[in-house]
């Protein structure tokens, strides 16, 4: 059973003039032409990563970062605040405060997944983020440009991240970062209070997830089941299953894998994450058995088009599908540059869950500004 608490102190509500529930984006072309092979594993499966292994992780309560598509191209000021405020809160919060760890939800860089992106776009703003990154690809990061000589998709996601070891990244010349050591592009990272799933939804614009990840999420989702309510259950994916956004909108293919590995697996995990929209969107989605699954977007993170909602009534998008019933949107934060900061917390029957939602600040202030507050407590 879930126990739902919400608190949002600076909630913003949509006004009559922009919908306050997921759309759909009418029209859109097939391309799943885009769609890219998946490299091999580095590890073994079930692909797994103890993240004690790399940080050490309190018991009973730790916090981390969450936030998406930090790549900066044309205007890197939006990702360079992003990157100084999240460093600020990791060396100047009260200890036993600090976020452990940053878990970036794609979109490392961008437009493609070069190599030669990474030191303007992650290793320079990042160098002062002293903890641990972890981190799903993007569709950008999956993508491959076809302008340059011919790599394969995920090779340099794969060298910064799903390295067999911890070691020197040999394109890396503006920081010490080493290497994670990830053991597949899809993954879950175990920790005290949490098993968070992560998923990969490749190059097309709705994303794709082919057999073989989906036979391992929906027995992933039954082996972190088994774990409850001592540990949570998260899901990451970087294509946001449902949005009022008005570049994307909310993904069909995204809703329509994840109910059908719910239901073959006979498990809904605790919250899912996502990235892809380039602003901050937290919904709640009700389902017939009372119970309230939580779907949240913070894909604002850094690149320089930001993504507003759509206004009610324009003809290229509609709310109008049965994939969209029974979920709201609770708050949400457009047109500026923000990120997250959960902590996990052990209660007498479970885990309760706190996400804190920043913007980054204007001329003249010096700390990110609170802009949403939540709880979920899972038992």
């Amino acid at each position: 059973m879930k126990l739902l608490v919400i608190t949002t102190p600076f909630m913003s509500i949509p006004t009559d003039k922009k919908y306050n529930q997921p759309i759909v984006k009418l029209n859109q072309p097939d391309d799943s032409y885009k769609i890219q092979p998946l490299p091999l594993p580095s590890g073994e499966y079930p692909y797994h990563l103890e993240a004690e292994k790399i940080v050490d992780l309190p018991r009973h309560k730790f916090s981390f970062h969450m936030v998406g598509d930090t790549g900066g191209m044309r205007y890197p000021h939006g990702q360079q605040k992003v990157a100084e405020q999240m460093c600020r809160q990791v060396s100047g919060t009260d200890a036993g405060e600090q976020p452990a760890f940053l878990y970036h939800l794609g979109d490392v860089v961008y437009h493609f997944g070069e190599a030669q992106h990474y030191n303007r776009q992650f290793f320079k703003p990042y160098a002062g983020y002293t903890n641990p990154v972890f981190a799903i690809a993007g569709n950008h990061d999956t993508d491959v440009n076809p302008a340059v000589p011919p790599y394969n998709s995920l090779d340099a996601f794969t060298t910064v991240f799903c390295n067999a070891e911890r070691c020197t990244i040999p394109f890396n010349n503006a920081s010490e970062r080493k290497s994670m050591v990830q053991p597949n592009i899809y993954w879950t990272l175990k920790t005290p209070l949490a098993n968070i799933i992560g998923l990969h939804s490749n190059v097309p614009k709705y994303g794709y997830i082919g057999a073989e990840q989906r036979n391992w999420f929906i027995e992933e989702l039954k082996r972190a089941n088994k774990e409850r309510p001592g540990k949570c259950i998260i899901v990451t994916i970087h294509h946001a299953p449902y949005s009022a956004d008005e570049n994307h909108g909310s993904s069909l293919e995204m809703i329509t894998f994840l109910e059908e590995a719910f239901t073959e697996s006979g498990v809904r995990p605790d919250i899912i994450f996502s990235g892809h929209v380039h602003n901050y969107q937290r919904f709640n989605k009700a389902y017939d058995d009372g119970k309230i699954l939580p779907f949240v977007v913070s894909g604002a993170g850094g690149f320089d088009e930001l993504h507003d909602l759509v206004t009610v009534g324009d003809p290229q998008y509609s709310p109008d599908n049965a994939l969209l019933h029974n979920v709201n949107l609770e708050s949400y934060l457009v047109m500026k540059h923000g990120f997250l900061k959960i902590t996990l917390e052990r209660t007498a029957t479970g885990v309760a869950l706190t996400g804190e939602y920043y913007i980054v600040p204007g001329d003249g202030e010096s700390n990110a500004i609170k802009m949403d507050s939540f709880k979920y407590v899972f038992k």
